[in-house]
């Protein structure tokens, strides 16, 4: 943190000693350099498209982002940002920082990982790894931050013409899949000094939403179990099975889940079950998320789990210890970013879709039998209201940096509607034309908001005053981790270890090919006969 506020301050003495000033604009001066700022976006489709298909290239799993980090960090270096790398004592993490003076400090995040398993050729309509078994952007977290970075350097360029004060700050969610960043970035103090808060994720359609949003926070958990090993025929008795330890947590926990409220959810696996069957474990883990849509709810779930952990240990003579692995606040998105954000998306509107697009989209959608049968989005979504009534579902960290600053997360069309998420199927649009039309009409709607909220005071202190007066009039945000707690950056460094190699032969080589499509030699787009 200690870094980044010097990196912050250099800047701003920097702009001082040019003599800048802010200075007060017109809407309609306003308007006419947010219509400039899309049209700079829609000039640099070229390095958007470049920046999609490198990040889906690299296919790298949370905490193990070296080579997406490394790409996204040296074109914002060369685009005069200063990098603070390691952040938060994670080493794929950074905050990248440009500062053109006094103004509102604006960071734009969004997640780099992608998921086990869904290897994917991009563009084909059915399932076909580039290497089998390997990872995949399942999820389509290639396409964020080549977003964000096309919105910062058109935003960057006006703000340098019109000597425009402020503060871009771009940065990554590491490991998003395993919930395993953003709160040590809050926990650390990395948003104390930061006025607002754009988050992107990909999706199948353009809009932001404000309130509570459907979906949980969650509290993620290791417990370990150590127990004495012996041999399992000769001397059975002798041993103490830490496996045993673990299947009698996971039987208890099972039982548990009949008095869950339906709006609680957990799932867990076993991380450590032994080495062989012939000897008794004298070690075994496993891992649970506990969700739940209230922070009490899940907290009471992980005092609950605690205790049938200690419980199972008394009964098999073992030991436990347990470790947060990650965790999750509810989210909750400010209205007034979100109302400013949702004006400017209905200017940008919903990509033109080619007939090609419609084809693949709807060959994916027949592949994995998809309800509807219709292809992509023509009809901008609408704004997302407060949910009244909670619902149960996935969770993101961004909940905790919404509860420490005003927030939004727009979402942007790149995906395929109808598909069931964290799948290969969901990787098969991301470096296709849908995933580089959708990040070019999200870019445009992320670099008009942008400079509405630079140019426009009372937008900034009306998010403020939403923030303060109404989201956390009655909730206060407590951390679920504690000073203690260390992000687990050994996650994931066997699974991506094994596939690094063979997917280095699959790397973009944009010196050499126009797209990654070409590259691979894929006809867009390829279905089945």
């Amino acid at each position: 943190m200690r870094q980044r506020t010097i990196l912050l301050a250099a800047a701003f003495l920097l702009s001082c000693a040019n003599s800048f000033s802010q200075k007060k604009l017109s809407n309609k001066k306003i308007e006419k350099l947010k219509s400039e700022a899309a049209s700079i976006v829609e000039s640099n489709k070229k390095q958007s498209q470049v920046m999609v298909d490198k990040i889906f290239s690299f296919a790298e799993l949370g905490f193990q982002e070296t080579e997406s980090s490394e790409y996204l960090t040296g074109i914002l270096k060369e685009n005069g940002f200063e990098i603070e790398n390691s952040i938060s004592g994670i080493p794929t993490a950074w905050f990248a920082t440009w500062s053109n003076g006094k103004g509102p400090t604006i960071a734009l995040g969004s997640d780099v990982d992608c998921i086990p398993k869904a290897s994917q050729y991009p563009g084909v309509a059915y399932h076909k790894p580039i290497v089998e078994g390997a990872p995949g952007h399942g999820e389509g977290h290639n396409a964020g931050i080549p977003l964000n970075i096309s919105a910062a350097l058109a935003v960057k360029q006006l703000m340098e013409r019109e000597n425009i004060g402020g503060t871009l700050l771009l940065w990554p969610g590491i490991a998003e899949e395993l919930v395993a960043a953003k709160a040590w970035y809050v926990r650390d103090g990395l948003f104390d000094d930061i006025d607002m808060c754009i988050f992107t994720h990909v999706s199948n359609n353009l809009t932001v939403s404000y309130g509570p949003t459907r979906g949980t926070g969650l509290i993620s958990v290791e417990y370990s179990f150590d127990g004495e090993s012996a041999h399992s025929a000769g001397a059975p008795w002798r041993g103490k099975s830490a496996l045993d330890a673990a299947e009698l947590m996971n039987i208890a926990w099972n039982y548990k889940r009949e008095h869950l409220h339906p709006l609680r959810r957990s799932h867990s696996i076993f991380t450590d079950a032994g080495d062989q069957p012939n000897v008794v474990p004298s070690k075994a883990a496993i891992w649970f998320y506990f969700r739940d849509i209230k922070y009490d709810g899940i907290m009471e779930m992980y005092h609950e789990a605690n205790d049938i952990a200690k419980g199972a240990a008394m009964m098999t003579g073992t030991t436990v210890t347990s470790k947060i692995l990650g965790a999750a606040w509810p989210r909750h998105y400010n209205k007034v970013i979100a109302e400013t954000m949702y004006k400017n998306i209905k200017q940008v509107g919903l990509p033109d879709w080619s007939e090609a697009d419609q084809k693949l989209a709807k060959a994916v959608q027949t592949e994995v039998n998809s309800e509807k049968i219709e292809g992509l989005a023509t009809k901008l979504d609408t704004i997302g209201l407060p949910v009244i009534e909670p619902i149960s579902g996935g969770s993101d960290d961004i909940g905790d940096i919404s509860w420490k600053i005003p927030t939004v997360t727009m979402r942007f069309p790149s995906n395929i509607p109808g598909l069931q998420g964290h799948h290969w199927s969901n990787a098969i649009s991301m470096a296709t034309p849908i995933a580089h039309k959708g990040v070019v009409a999200g870019a445009k709607a992320e670099a008009m908001t942008i400079l509405d909220f630079l140019l426009k005071p009372e937008l900034l202190e009306g998010a403020w005053d939403y923030f303060n007066n109404e989201q956390t009039k009655e909730t206060k945000f407590i951390p679920m981790i504690s000073e203690d707690d260390m992000p687990p950056i050994y996650l994931n460094a066997d699974k991506q270890g094994q596939f690094r190699s063979e997917l280095e032969k699959f790397y973009y080589d944009e010196t050499k090919y126009d797209t990654y499509l070409e590259q691979l030699g894929v006809e867009y787009p390829t279905l089945k006969e």
